[in-house]
């Protein structure tokens, strides 16, 4: 039997579809939506798959997929052979951090790429160095606007 509500249950699919709309799996997607919603921010596997009406497969190979992203974390307890899945949202300075790194490795190659272009696609080219610039703009100010808002809670 589920234990979330109406409204809970209607707040796990949207931020499914939101998620899915970005790119992720359905599966992936709703157990995010799981574990931000729910009211326990911690489920075993069993759980996760009957709140959901998953698949063990599928549940398997999101979690494993979401472990790996480092979106979620699991603990056990002692005792207790199970493993308790819970987001990982204390970690999001860390990830988003990441993503930075991945987006600078992305631009330089970017820029090899523009170097070799030809110069008969003007246009194609300018909005691809454009790309570019934005993105190490991205690179220089996210690091600063997080330092602003940490300053801001202070």
């Amino acid at each position: 039997m589920s234990k979330l509500k109406e409204k809970q249950k209607q707040l796990v699919e949207r931020v499914g579809v939101a998620h899915e709309r970005e790119g992720l799996p359905p599966a992936v997607a709703r157990i995010l939506g799981l574990l931000l919603v729910a009211d326990e921010t911690e489920h075993t596997f069993e759980e996760i798959q009957a709140e959901l009406g998953l698949s063990k497969s599928a549940v398997s190979n999101a979690l494993n997929f979401l472990l790996m992203s480092k979106s979620i974390e699991y603990i056990t307890r002692p005792g207790d052979r199970k493993r308790y899945f819970r987001s990982a949202l204390h970690i999001w300075p860390d990830h988003l951090s990441v993503k930075l790194k991945g987006m600078l490795e992305i631009k330089a190659v970017l820029s090899e790429i523009l170097a070799q272009r030809t110069a008969d696609t003007e246009e194609f080219n300018l909005h691809f160095a454009e790309l570019i610039d934005f993105m190490g703009f991205m690179n220089s100010e996210i690091p600063k606007l997080i330092d602003q808002w940490k300053a801001s809670r202070k």
